[in-house]
């Protein structure tokens, strides 16, 4: 294998698991008050970061095992509900990954577009996860359930999330560590 090919990926290896770090402990900043630790979605925060920074394979696996080891650990969340956050964010890792690897210009405005589309399809496949998770058990996820859950809570989370992200890939690139750039430097630059 070549060397760039390896170092590529050890690199992404090791972002992924600062990330997975991160957001075992993230959670714990606002672990007095669960309400405000659902209101501020900590998790998310590395997820969509992994996902923009590693790539969507990354930013995918991140995602799924995250709220599922953090279940495991300290029992929150509860089992159930980090089933359906476990395909919630990887669906934002994934989506998020996806489309900013695959736009024209890495820079801000691309940014924002796929986090919006990352938030947006990360709630509807929480959304469906709920149904079937809840329809297993017998009970009703209704529309109402879904509003309350996926967008009015999550608001603080939404505008904390669209704050900070871009910020933090903002300052990246100025340090050089993750640049923005053209497709066409960008597949110039990737190890064959």
């Amino acid at each position: 294998m070549n060397r760039n090919y390896m170092s590529f990926y050890v690199k992404n290896l090791v972002l992924s698991a600062m990330f997975m770090a991160l957001g075992v402990v993230l959670p714990f900043l606002t672990g007095q008050i669960p309400q405000v630790g659902s209101m501020m979605l900590p998790m998310h925060l590395p997820v969509l970061l992994c996902g923009l920074i590693c790539g969507w394979q990354y930013g995918g696996l991140v995602g799924f095992t995250l709220p599922l080891l953090r279940s495991v650990l300290f029992h929150r969340p509860p089992m159930i509900a980090a089933i359906a956050m476990a395909f919630e964010m990887a669906a934002y890792g994934m989506v998020a990954g996806f489309l900013y690897a695959r736009a024209r210009w890495q820079c801000l405005r691309a940014l924002y577009r796929c986090l919006i589309a990352a938030m947006i399809a990360g709630r509807l496949v929480w959304g469906a996860a709920c149904v079937v998770l809840l329809g297993l058990g017998k009970m009703e996820f209704s529309w109402q359930a879904f509003l309350s859950g996926a967008v009015l809570a999550a608001i603080p989370g939404i505008v904390l999330q669209l704050l900070v992200i871009p910020a933090v890939m903002v300052a990246l690139n100025r340090t050089g560590l993750v640049p923005f750039r053209k497709r066409e430097a960008k597949a110039a630059e990737e190890p064959r």
